[in-house]
């Protein structure tokens, strides 16, 4: 059986968090399947405007084998509305993996999924998403970190290098290199290559 993966969509959340994963999960079908889960099962816009069609809402939605959480605009408001916080604690909770891009790595926190963690976040709003939760050890300078169960990457495009890296870790770094051959995708392989926390000011 494949794998389930969730993708959390919600308003201004950032295309290429969601999709950029999706691409390459996408590339080995027979491994993964996707289900986008939104406030309700319809449109849901993104941060750059376009429509995209979630599949469940979060009512609805049924645990995944793989929770992905994108960051975003939107999530500046969802880090304080607590009955989106305590749905995702209760659908993520029990996912084998719980991973995060950009700004995604916030709402973990905030719902209580990273408590006892080693996690990362988007360079350019480091400050703002480690305020989030109260037993977080923030990594200011990794391209993604893997703690046990938990996945988090850093801005946007680094989300591509940890799905790489998670295929690799499920089903063997060939099947992954080949995922990412197929889109003509050269991935960053070292989660701790991340010149952008310097160009931040976080290293």
């Amino acid at each position: 059986m494949p794998r389930r993966v969730g993708v959390v969509l919600f308003d201004d959340f950032e295309l290429l968090d969601a999709f950029g994963p999706i691409q390459l999960l996408s590339r080995v079908p027979e491994e993964f399947s996707i289900t986008l889960v939104g406030p309700t099962a319809g449109p849901v816009r993104s941060r750059q405007g376009t429509l995209i069609t979630a599949d469940t809402s979060y009512a609805d939605a049924e645990t995944p084998d793989i929770a992905l959480v994108p960051g975003g605009m939107g999530t500046r408001g969802l880090v304080a509305e607590q009955s989106f916080l305590t749905w995702l604690s209760e659908w993520a909770t029990s996912a084998s993996l719980v991973t995060s891009v950009c700004t995604g790595s916030a709402l973990l926190a905030a719902a209580g999924l990273l408590e006892g963690y080693r996690a990362t976040s988007n360079k350019r709003a480091f400050d703002w998403a480690t305020q989030h939760g109260e037993n977080v050890t923030w990594v200011r300078h990794a391209r993604w970190v893997v703690d046990r169960d938990r996945w988090t990457s850093s801005g946007i495009a680094a989300g591509m290098d940890m799905t790489h890296a998670l295929i690799a870790d499920q089903l063997g770094p060939d099947v992954a290199a080949e995922a990412s051959a197929s889109i003509e995708y050269e991935p960053h392989t070292d989660p701790e290559w991340d010149p952008f926390a310097r160009y931040n000011g976080n290293a």
